[in-house]
This record gives structure tokens, C-alpha cells and sequence, in this order.
């Protein structure tokens, strides 16, 4: 390979492309005019958003979950939407329902009044305190981007991002997701506690004069685009050979399953999984300047794409073993194919 191929394959020379980092690098630079610290959820979150998959965002209270996904709306001129999650809360309520009025000329119509999911930005605050019902009523709207009323079906507008946050299984008052709305997320953040140095700052810019302010740099038409360009990025077959291995690795009963997974897991990561590794690793890709994943790419994307596709068993629940410890197991014992 000549030094001319070398630096086509390292660097994203390609308008388009370049576009889409550049777009990437502003939402990223703007929210963390606001967020302090966070970098990694910071750019997880961008990538669901330019992806068009849903992102859960799992921490203990006050680390500013809510304040992430908030911002992140900001700074997208898109129509945005919070719904606190509590447990009297029913799937009418988030989904909206049809009403009966009276037209000028006396006469009784239907129409459609619209629930919070009718926006481009869903804040799902708390979603775990809801009941498993009202949860749910989330799983066309995230998936076929789309809700059924009746008899009619109401498509979404594009994009249609779903931000949810969490708080600890183990905390009072939550309920457990369940599986098959998990795996309509894309990534599932751990949001983790701020260093003394970050605390310090938030106290800094929270307790002054000065409020945060942050811009629109992206809207509908800009994302949509960047989505777009960013199917169209190469990936190489072992790579991707490998990411399907290592959605392949979290099955107990597939030969070659690391002794801890058959162990300790009940059930393993959908194919659904070996796509969500695959886009979020070509965004990482552009993020570091490069138009070709990489099995790093690929590596660091599994943590976020099968932590929460991954069931764990009751042992697992009694020797307290987490799918984050699985999956860097996993990653320790897979060999990487060859480069074919």
C-alpha cells in the first residue's frame, strides 16, 4: 500500500464525511459547554442520535442524567418532549387518545389529541418507575417509529430519539424493563459518579452569576443526512465477523462460550445486537478521524450495545457477577479474526 492509500484510509477526506464529523464535533462541543465531564455518554448519546437508535441511561440520583439528555435536546432544533415516568402512569398518557368534539355545525367529530411521544426528542424520565404496561406502550414508537390508536396508525417524524434514564434496579419504587423493550435501545450508558475536580466545577458553574447557555447547531434536515452518510461507510468482513462473535459469545449453549457465560448468563444478546455494535462503531470510527472500523472500534462499542441484551441467571444474581465483567471476559478469551 502506498503512503497516498495509507492516508486515504486513516483520514475522513471525503466532504461528506468530513460534514458529519464536524456536525458530530459541534454537538458534542456544545453540550459540554453545560455538561461537566461525561464525555463518553456525551458522544454515546450523539451517536444514538445521528444512528436514529434509542439510548438508556442508567446512575444513582443527582449526577445529571436528566440534565445530559436535556441538553443534548437543546442544542437540536428539534421538537423535544419530557415525560416523568411514576407509577400511576398509563399508556394513554404518553400516547395521547382520541376525543369527541362538537364541529360549528353542531356536529360530533373525532379527533386526535396528541401524547408527549409525538415529538423528534423523547425525554423518558425515570422510565423504570412506571409500571410494565405503560413501558410497553414505548415499543412501536421505538421500533417502527410509529403509534397505533384504534384503528389508525400515526407515523413519527424523523429523527425520533428516544432518551431514557434509569435509576438503579435495586432503588425504591423501580421497576424492571422489560426484555424485549431493552433491546429496542441501542446502547445502555452507565452514567458514572463526577471526580472531586468535576464536582467542583459543577458547583462553580451552578452557584454563579453566569448561566450556561448553549445554540442550536443541528437540526432535522442535518442529522437526517448525517445518518445517511454514515450507512455508507465500509466495514471490513472480519470486523464485522468479529462483532457477530461476540454477540455469539454471550449464548451459554454456543460452543466456545467463555466458562463464565455459560455460567452465569440465562440468556444471550440478539442479532439485533451485532447491528447496534457495527453503526455505533463506524461513528466511533469518524469521531477519530478514520473511514474504516476498526476491531477497537468494535470493542468499545460492546460494552454500551450488549450490557443490557445480556440476562444474567440467578448464580450470577448470587455471586453478584455483572454483564460488564461478562463482556470483558468475553472480549479477553475472543481472538479476532484474520484480515482476509
Amino acid at each position: 500500500m502506498s503512503e497516498t492509500q495509507k492516508v486515504h484510509v486513516l483520514r475522513p477526506t471525503h466532504p461528506p464525511f468530513e460534514e458529519v464529523r464536524a456536525l458530530c464535533r459541534r454537538i458534542t462541543h456544545e453540550v459540554a459547554r453545560r455538561v461537566v465531564g461525561q464525555r463518553d455518554a456525551v458522544e454515546c448519546l450523539t451517536a444514538g442520535l445521528v444512528v436514529g437508535g434509542n439510548v438508556l441511561m442508567e446512575g444513582v440520583p443527582g449526577i445529571g442524567k436528566t440534565l445530559l439528555a436535556k441538553t443534548l435536546a437543546d442544542v437540536v432544533a428539534l421538537k423535544f418532549a419530557r415525560i416523568q415516568f411514576t407509577p400511576d402512569l398509563m399508556p394513554s398518557d404518553i400516547l395521547g387518545t382520541h376525543i369527541v368534539s362538537v364541529s360549528q355545525d353542531g356536529r360530533p367529530t373525532l379527533s386526535l389529541q396528541k401524547g408527549p411521544l409525538f415529538a423528534n426528542v423523547v425525554l423518558a424520565d425515570e422510565i423504570n418507575r412506571a409500571s410494565p404496561k405503560t413501558q410497553s406502550a414505548l415499543l412501536e414508537a421505538m421500533q417502527e417509529r410509529q403509534i397505533s390508536l384504534g384503528n389508525e396508525t400515526y407515523a413519527l417524524e424523523l429523527p425520533y430519539f428516544v432518551v431514557a434514564t434509569q435509576n438503579p434496579i435495586d432503588n425504591e419504587g423501580t421497576y424492571p424493563l422489560p426484555e424485549a423493550q431493552l433491546d429496542r435501545f441501542l446502547m445502555k450508558l452507565h452514567v458514572r459518579f463526577p471526580t472531586e475536580d468535576e464536582v467542583l466545577d459543577i458547583v462553580a458553574r451552578t452557584t454563579g452569576a453566569d448561566e450556561s447557555e448553549v445554540s442550536h447547531v443541528a437540526d432535522a434536515a442535518s442529522i437526517l443526512v448525517a445518518g445517511r452518510t454514515l450507512k455508507q461507510m465500509p466495514v471490513a468482513d472480519f470486523v464485522s465477523r468479529y462483532a457477530v462473535r461476540l454477540v455469539l459469545a454471550t449464548h451459554p449453549e454456543q460452543q466456545g462460550a467463555p466458562a463464565a457465560v455459560r455460567r452465569y448468563v440465562r440468556c444471550g444478546a440478539s442479532p439485533r445486537a451485532a447491528q447496534s455494535i457495527v453503526q455505533v462503531a463506524k461513528f466511533f470510527a469518524l469521531l477519530d478521524e478514520r473511514l474504516h472500523v476498526s476491531v477497537q472500534d468494535v470493542q468499545r462499542a460492546a460494552y454500551p450495545c450488549l450490557r443490557h441484551r445480556i440476562i444474567l441467571n440467578f448464580d450470577a444474581l448470587a455471586e453478584e457477577a455483572t454483564t460488564d465483567t461478562l463482556i470483558a471476559q468475553i472480549l479477553h478469551e475472543l481472538k479476532v479474526p484474520d484480515a482476509r
